[in-house]
C-alpha cells in the first residue's frame, strides 16, 4: 500500500491493493500515473524510505548511514552531516509510522489476514483511513494515542504483509 500522511497524523493519500513484496518504485509509479493519483505540491517533498531514490518531489535518506530511530536511541551521536540529516529525517518520517501503527491499533480488521475479495478489502482500508482522519480531526483527546505511546515504533514493516 502506498500511503501519505500529514504532520498531524492524518492520511492525505492511500492506495491499497498492492502486495507488500511489490517493488516500491512500481507502486509509486502507479500512484503517480492515476487520473486522481498522488500529486506532490509545488516546492514540496514527501519523505520516502530507503527503498526509493531521490527524485523531484521525493526525498530519501542517505544510504550507508544510520537511518532507523532505534539506532539513535542506543546513545549513538551523528558522526557526520549525512548521519545528522538521517537522524532528523527519521524523526520527521516517524510520523507516518506512528499514524499507520495507530490505524492498526484502532481497527482490528487490519491486523489479520483478509478473506474478503480484494475490491472489498481495499474499500475497508480506505474506510478505516477516513474514519481515522475524522477521529483525529474531531477528538480533542484520543485514548488510542496512549496505547500507541506505550509501543515503540522501531520496525515500520513488521506487520505490513497482513494488511495489504
Amino acid at each position: 500500500m502506498n500511503r501519505v500522511c500529514t504532520p498531524d497524523m492524518q492520511f492525505a493519500y492511500v492506495l491499497p491493493g498492492w502486495e507488500g513484496s511489490e517493488a516500491d518504485g512500481r507502486v509509486l509509479q502507479d500512484a503517480l500515473s492515476r487520473e486522481h493519483g498522488l500529486r506532490v505540491p509545488t516546492c514540496c517533498y514527501y519523505l520516502v524510505d530507503a527503498g526509493y531514490t531521490n527524485c523531484e518531489g521525493f526525498l530519501a535518506p542517505f544510504r550507508g548511514q544510520r537511518y532507523h530511530l532505534n539506532e539513535w536511541r542506543q546513545g549513538h551521536r551523528p558522526r557526520n552531516d549525512d548521519e545528522l540529516f538521517n537522524l532528523r529525517y527519521a524523526s520527521a518520517r516517524n510520523v507516518i509510522e506512528r499514524c499507520f501503527s495507530l490505524l492498526k491499533i484502532r481497527w482490528a480488521i487490519l491486523r489479520s489476514p483478509s478473506f474478503y475479495h480484494v475490491r472489498v478489502h481495499n474499500r475497508i482500508i480506505i474506510a478505516c483511513c477516513l474514519l481515522h482522519n475524522f477521529i483525529m480531526r474531531e477528538m480533542a483527546f484520543d485514548p488510542m494515542e496512549d496505547q500507541l505511546n506505550e509501543t515503540v515504533v522501531d520496525n515500520p514493516n513488521e506487520d505490513d504483509d497482513h494488511i495489504f
